[in-house]
């Protein structure tokens, strides 16, 4: 896919490479995105991910999918393959193969010794907590290990003892040697290699020993051509050690890094640790549970790749972290769920409403549209008969001045059908409405009513042509519009970010989705709708069965979340 956003056309980062091309006229753009196999990819790496294709699709370059899989006690197979699904969902085609960090192990090792030998790596036997100790603050100085001055001949010696696993995990790591003095704590003296005895899932229990991700990092994007290396603002400081690394070492190629700012999304965590905190303690389900902003949890809800990546189109690239209005995120599918989405209805609080002037026998069936505006997408059935459902919120017993819907003694239009009028209401024991008794006016179809006063207009679904089905409605997880910021994130939680309703859609809709279901599921492939008044809605595919059908509400018909926040404050 070779899409061409004007928006990539416009930031800093392009005015970088135009200038790098100027300088060099061979030089071919190539880029990459370089994900840790730990855990499934959010919003923010969208972002990334639009970036960097985007502006190999732009100069005809490329760009590599890499794994960053030096950590194997925190990686997992599963992890790759989400990660790989989520890159070719939203449109994107790596270069050539997949590549992994774990292939230039050997390679990795090799320059590390070249370091010891050139007296700019050491073996050091301090514990975690003394490297931390011995590196200062930001405003106090480092101090050298003991074991800083030990020489070439014993560190390589020792550097080959922990390959061989003579160590026990802590017991020993390699060091470069810089500046524990440096104002920039990344220089002091940085940690290269670690002893983690677990096995990898690629390597196997081929090494017992992992480079760190600022020395494989760089010698990864030398060995594989990379051209501009982008990251985010938080990699900053680690510019001056990815350079001093390439300097020293004998790397024949020597990329260049650039910083951006990363996606900062309110009412949301993107953190994947966070996230995982979150799935462990049972708040959300699992990495594509909806209220989550991960690549596949958006999808579940109803977000297409084409809403993701315009959202970052909008978003745009600079070099100033700021918190997006999550209302964006939503704008983006709401406009495009508008032109696309299937007008059907749906009643999610179910009352029983009773035409008491028509024949029990009575059946009327109207064609309507699939969309207003849209001839295109066809038209569909409903039936019409005596006995219908409406939702419990369109009817008030005691009259309101304001209330524009059903109401004793007042009229109201059926959607695509008749004016009516509510007569009175049968009750249980306890007090609860069963039902709603109405006269319909047959001459009014496609008629204004004879008051002066426009009746408001509700949805409807007959009973006849209802079938069973649950709707999950969702709302921001947290309450607070910056979680990421606050000590104790938990406490922010939305204890209503998850609703369900028992409801009923239209039986002939709810036909063709039981054909499709095992299809969609298959390919991945969900269909979209707007039901009238409610909201945009898509099948849950995960947890839907032929007979059980489950939507998932994908954004609200207006932005009403922001709205209800400000009347609050």
């Amino acid at each position: 896919m070779k899409t061409k956003i004007k928006k990539y056309r416009n930031n800093f980062i392009h005015n970088i490479i135009k200038e790098d091309l100027k300088k060099n006229k061979y030089l071919l753009l190539h880029t990459r995105f370089p994900p840790e196999p730990n855990g499934y990819l959010h919003i923010g790496h969208a972002k990334s991910i639009c970036l960097n294709f985007e502006l190999a699709n732009l100069y005809n370059g490329y760009c590599n999918l890499r794994f960053d899989d030096t950590n194997p006690l925190k990686e997992n197979i599963k992890y790759i393959n989400s990660i790989k699904n989520d890159i070719k969902w939203l449109g994107y085609k790596w270069n050539k193969k997949i590549y992994y960090t774990s292939e230039y192990f050997e390679q990795l090792y090799k320059y590390a010794k070249e370091l010891i030998k050139k007296d700019l790596a050491y073996v050091d036997q301090l514990t975690k907590e003394q490297i931390r100790e011995y590196r200062g603050t930001l405003v106090t100085s480092g101090k050298n290990s003991p074991y800083r001055n030990r020489n070439i001949e014993e560190n390589l010696k020792l550097f080959k003892e922990m390959k061989k696993g003579y160590f026990n995990e802590g017991e020993a790591c390699l060091r470069a040697k810089i500046d524990m003095s440096s104002p920039y704590i990344i220089m002091r003296d940085p940690v290269l290699y670690r002893i983690i005895c677990t096995k990898h899932h690629q390597t196997k229990d081929q090494w017992c020993i992992y480079p760190m991700y600022d020395f494989a990092h760089c010698i990864s994007d030398s060995i594989e051509g990379i051209t501009h290396s982008f990251c985010t603002l938080e990699f900053q400081d680690n510019k001056r050690l990815y350079n001093w690394i390439l300097e020293n070492t004998s790397v024949l190629n020597r990329p260049k890094q650039y910083e951006f700012a990363r996606l900062n999304l309110k009412y949301s965590i993107l953190s994947k640790r966070k996230i995982k905190t979150l799935i462990e303690k049972k708040i959300v389900n699992s990495w594509d549970d909806p209220r989550i902003q991960t690549i596949s949890g958006l999808r579940r809800k109803g977000y297409t790749a084409s809403s993701i990546r315009k959202f970052c189109e909008k978003i745009g690239v600079t070099k100033q972290n700021n918190l997006i209005e999550f209302s964006m995120l939503e704008y983006c599918i709401r406009n495009e769920l508008n032109e696309k989405a299937i007008r059907t209805m749906a009643v999610l609080e179910p009352i029983k409403l009773y035409l008491y002037n028509i024949d029990d026998k009575y059946e009327e069936i109207f064609t309507v549209p699939n969309h207003p505006k849209k001839p295109e997408l066809g038209t569909h059935e409903i039936i019409f008969t005596n006995t219908i459902y409406i939702e419990k919120e369109d009817f008030k017993e005691e009259y309101e001045k304001d209330y524009k819907r059903l109401k004793l003694g007042e009229e109201i239009r059926l959607r695509y059908s008749y004016i009516i009028k509510a007569e009175k209401i049968e009750k249980d024991k306890n007090g609860n409405i069963t039902q709603i008794i109405c006269f319909c006016d047959l001459n009014t179809l496609g008629k204004k009513s004879i008051n002066k006063k426009k009746p408001a207009v509700i949805h409807w679904i007959s009973i006849k042509n209802s079938f069973s089905s649950e709707f999950r409605l969702y709302e921001k997880l947290f309450n607070t519009h910056n979680p990421e910021q606050e000590k104790n994130f938990l406490s922010f939680l939305n204890p209503n970010s998850m609703i369900i309703k028992n409801g009923f859609i239209e039986k002939k809709i709810s036909e063709k989705i039981q054909k499709k279901i095992n299809k969609m599921k298959t390919k991945n492939i969900n269909l979209f709708f707007q039901f009238e008044r409610v909201g945009y809605f898509c099948i849950d595919l995960i947890d839907s069965k032929k007979n059980k059908l489950i939507f998932n509400r994908t954004v609200s018909l207006r932005d009403t979340w922001n709205k209800k926040k400000e009347k609050n404050n």
